[in-house]
């Protein structure tokens, strides 16, 4: 089982969550004007990792609010979890971040990352 902390909620088990996909990603605002190559790449293409990836949930039986999470695949452990409208603060959020293809979000071009040394 997995144990969630809504930022809102507090802890909770998994099943008042609903999983919403990888965190930091660009999403069409018009889907209609992508040609079928570009829309094949944003619904099939994923990063899809063995370790840690920011993703976004959804507290779907508790207040209803969207966060991301930093997950490590492997063991489900939750390292950190933030607003929906933030950047991660933590060392392995913040290096996965840069590191990550997909990122393009509109956070990206508003808010800077920490820089880790």
């Amino acid at each position: 089982m997995l144990y969630i902390e809504c930022p809102w909620c507090g802890f909770r088990d998994d099943e008042e969550f609903h999983y919403g996909g990888e965190a930091h990603i660009q999403r069409p605002t018009d889907p209609n004007e992508l040609n079928d190559e570009e829309f094949s790449e944003y619904l099939y293409l994923k990063s899809n990792p063995k370790g840690v990836i920011l993703e976004r949930w959804l507290h779907s039986r508790g207040c209803r609010r969207w966060f991301n999470v930093l997950r490590n695949t492997v063991t489900n452990e939750i390292t950190e979890i933030y607003p929906i409208d933030t950047l991660p603060n933590s060392k392995e959020g913040t290096e996965y971040y840069g590191q990550n293809w997909r990122r393009k979000s509109s956070v990206e071009k508003t808010i800077k990352p920490r820089e880790y040394k």
